[in-house]
């Protein structure tokens, strides 16, 4: 490496904030909330400028590993994912990324970004970074304290101490998620937002990570050096990382080390952390409203509308958000993200699937959703991506029948190999061997349906797979 700054993007997260569209499988950093690149890609394209930055690390986990190659290769970027087998909150996910990137280059100064936030000014986050790359480069654990917009009470805040160059100063103390009262008098002192963004030396890091807890970060180290590699992907080892401790980099580095620096920037930052933020980031009609999606608003204010599919009408309401997916349909006051917290927990006791998975399933080959469901019956929409195969696969309990209506695919069913246009269908018996592939350069999509006695995902008995699925 030749001494630029090694991106490091957290992307493991639940996101469950933003139910019903961010969910356990499908999180907010995948989402496109803002227009045509989720907040995993803007982050990436943020540091994709190759003279001040290297090639990326991305340390995700199993369950989204394909979603984060689909959506590096739609904005043409390659990185390397690390893959945690256990979540351990941020503080082992950083110190992994740290210990693979010194690994290489034992000098390594890297950037350590959430996959889910919003930067709109780009350069001056940029300019920020390129600010505080020496203080890095001198052994300080810099991060990044974002000028508040308002007195809020949702984020941490930083009273900023001593210069130590340009505008970078030491961190005087970090500050917890204040009340209203208290908000307000952290603005009028100066205080900036904690934005959960870091830039560092790995090994500086690593020490001081080391100095509260050096069990975890032998651990972690160990997981790195014992990593394995499949389809790409490095794998780290799950007994070493599955015995680091889990903690957040706050609580394990930042509020105990005497190396913190802070960078004061402005340049549009929120973490997303509710729908009352995404109304913040969104075009608003003349009264407030904001909508993704089909809406119509009467004699309605400061409401946030998001739809997948359904037109949402609203009259005569203020200050509400609702949120419309195929499955589940959210109405909530727009200031109350702890009530929603309240009710995802309730959910998750009561109709967990809801909290967990779409009706669209996303697969490494592409997606299905389900479409209707009966006793002996299911029907699917299955979209398969050009070069995307599923599994050699063969079911004990129901037959299928594929009806290609858009692009061409192959289809094995036992000995036959056989290409299937649009408007055209085939039969697949019960326990006969299939696989289904689109050799196209366009979409495959298809309807599949399902006769049979059961249709759990636990009847795909797969012979070979390309993604190494059970």
């Amino acid at each position: 490496m030749d001494g630029r700054i090694v991106p490091l993007i957290m992307c493991g997260g639940a996101g469950t904030r933003l139910w019903p569209a961010s969910r356990e499988v499908h999180p907010k950093q995948f989402l496109r909330l803002f227009g045509k690149h989720s907040t995993f890609q803007d982050t990436l394209l943020r540091v994709s400028d190759r003279t001040l930055f290297e090639r990326p690390i991305v340390i995700t986990n199993a369950a989204y590993r394909f979603m984060v190659l689909e959506q590096l290769a739609e904005i043409a970027l390659e990185a390397d994912v690390l893959l945690e087998p256990v979540r351990r909150d941020s503080g082992p996910a950083i110190a992994a990324g740290a210990a693979f990137a010194q690994s290489r280059d034992e000098g390594a100064i890297m950037l350590a970004l959430a996959a889910d936030h919003v930067v709109r000014d780009a350069a001056a986050f940029v300019a920020a970074c390129r600010q505080g790359l020496a203080a890095a480069a001198d052994g300080r654990i810099v991060t990044f304290g974002v000028q508040p917009e308002r007195a809020a009470t949702e984020y941490g805040y930083i009273s900023p101490g001593a210069a130590i160059s340009g505008d970078v100063r030491a961190v005087a103390k970090f500050v917890e998620k204040p009340d209203p009262a208290t908000a307000a008098a952290h603005i009028e002192a100066g205080y900036l937002w904690n934005s959960g963004n870091f830039m560092f030396r790995a090994g500086v890091l690593l020490d001081e990570y080391r100095k509260v807890d050096a069990q975890s970060v032998d651990a972690i180290a160990d997981s790195v050096g014992k990593a394995g590699r499949d389809l790409g992907f490095v794998t780290l080892d799950p007994e070493a990382f599955g015995s680091a401790k889990a903690i957040s980099i706050d609580y394990a580095v930042m509020e105990k080390t005497s190396l913190a620096a802070v960078v004061p920037v402005a340049c549009g930052w929120s973490d997303v952390g509710s729908w009352h933020a995404v109304w913040e980031l969104s075009a608003k009609d003349a009264q407030g409203n904001a909508a993704q999606g089909a809406a119509v608003f009467e004699d309605s204010r400061n409401c946030n509308v998001s739809t997948d599919r359904a037109l949402v009408a609203l009259e005569g309401v203020d200050d509400l958000v609702v949120v419309a997916t195929q499955d589940a349909v959210l109405v909530s006051r727009q200031k109350d993200a702890n009530g929603l917290k309240r009710l995802v927990a309730r959910l998750k006791a009561v109709a967990p699937e809801v909290t967990e998975s779409h009706i669209r399933v996303h697969r490494p080959w592409g997606s299905y959703q389900s479409v209707d469901n009966g006793d002996r019956h299911q029907v699917k929409r299955i979209v398969v991506k050009p070069g995307g195969r599923l599994s050699l696969q063969k079911h004990h309990h129901r037959a299928e029948h594929w009806i290609v209506v858009r692009g061409t695919a192959q289809v094995t069913v036992n000995e036959l190999v056989k290409t299937v246009h649009e408007n055209e269908s085939i039969y697949i018996p019960i326990g006969a061997v299939h696989r289904l592939e689109n050799p196209g350069k366009i979409q495959l999509e298809l309807i599949e349906v399902q006769t049979g006695s059961y249709f759990g995902e636990d009847d795909i008995i797969r012979i070979e797979d390309d993604y190494r699925r059970g």
